[in-house]
């Protein structure tokens, strides 16, 4: 019988009888997908890199994850956060950035793209950036992408047009993203559109703090971050605000931090319920010592 098969010249996968048996009684195409994705990168990408080259949404290739780990063809994963870059991150060398940039058609577009957004040429460190987020951290080039217009427009918004971030800014960017657990298309879009709504709203802030029109700095930004993500509106950080120049005389920022915090544990977030709860407790009057003796003469 003739061979059915079409022989291109190219480098083989081979698959194991046994792993081809399970995936075979498994009946799973997509989990077979999965795991010739992973033998096409000799598995040495994390599963969920792969949504982009494959065009899946990360519920599908988690579950095909998933199914792959049950029939102990991949290995499971360890239960940590991702590490800090600076001391985890793999150290790629040419070798290994030559190899991913001939192999990933995917990757050397991300790599020109970003190139054409920050207006620069990749070094080999910079590309080892890029390659950290993509292969360690398992975040899609489309994903990444994305991160990289982010800040951009971050740092162009903050500092004035022609600025531009560098690599280091982007890779801790990434690792925030990562254990946000941020790398679909559709997560990093929620974020990016959550993100826009409270950077509008940060005049209004700065306003009721009495700080005028100007872009807040970084530490403050991260204030005002925190106390809307805890769910206070301007007009509550300003009932705060006035309680802290009441007591310092001016704006302090960790007192004022402070005060919201400590609202926000008793569940008290709008005006209303801070003014309706958040009330001192009355003072007992209490009389004279000499009054109560003159009261026994009457």
């Amino acid at each position: 019988m003739a061979n059915v098969l079409i022989h291109a010249a190219d480098e083989s996968i081979t698959v194991t009888a046994q792993a081809a048996r399970r995936l075979l009684e498994k009946g799973d195409g997509d989990a077979a997908l999965l795991y010739l994705a992973l033998l096409r990168h000799h598995g040495t990408v994390m599963p969920r890199s792969l949504a982009g080259e494959l065009r899946w949404e990360r519920t599908r290739i988690e579950a095909a994850e998933k199914t792959l780990r049950e029939l102990a063809l991949i290995a499971a994963p360890a239960d940590t956060a991702p590490p800090e870059p600076a001391d985890e991150r793999p150290d790629y060398d040419r070798m290994d950035i030559a190899d991913h940039l001939e192999k990933s058609a995917e990757f050397r577009i991300l790599t020109a793209e970003v190139e054409r957004k920050l207006g620069k040429k990749l070094t080999t460190p910079d590309i080892g950036v890029l390659l950290g987020l993509n292969d360690y951290l398992g975040l899609p080039a489309d994903v990444i992408y994305l991160l990289v217009c982010h800040c951009a427009e971050r740092v162009q918004r903050r500092y004035g047009p022609g600025r531009r971030p560098g690599m280091k800014q982007i890779e801790k960017e990434g690792y925030t993203w990562a254990r946000m657990g941020i790398d679909t298309q559709a997560e990093a879009a929620a974020y990016l559109k959550k993100y826009a709504e409270r950077q509008g709203a940060l005049p209004q802030y700065m306003r009721v703090l009495q700080l005028g029109d100007r872009m807040p700095s970084a530490s403050e930004e991260k204030y005002l971050a925190a106390w809307q993500e805890m769910g206070f509106g301007p007009e509550a950080v300003a009932l705060a605000y006035d309680k802290t120049v009441l007591k310092c005389h001016e704006l302090k920022w960790p007192y004022c931090n402070g005060i919201l915090r400590r609202w926000h544990e008793a569940g008290l977030h709008t005006v209303e319920e801070i003014q309706s709860k958040d009330r001192p407790a009355p003072r007992q009057e209490t009389k004279p010592a000499a009054m109560d003796d003159a009261w026994k003469y009457v």
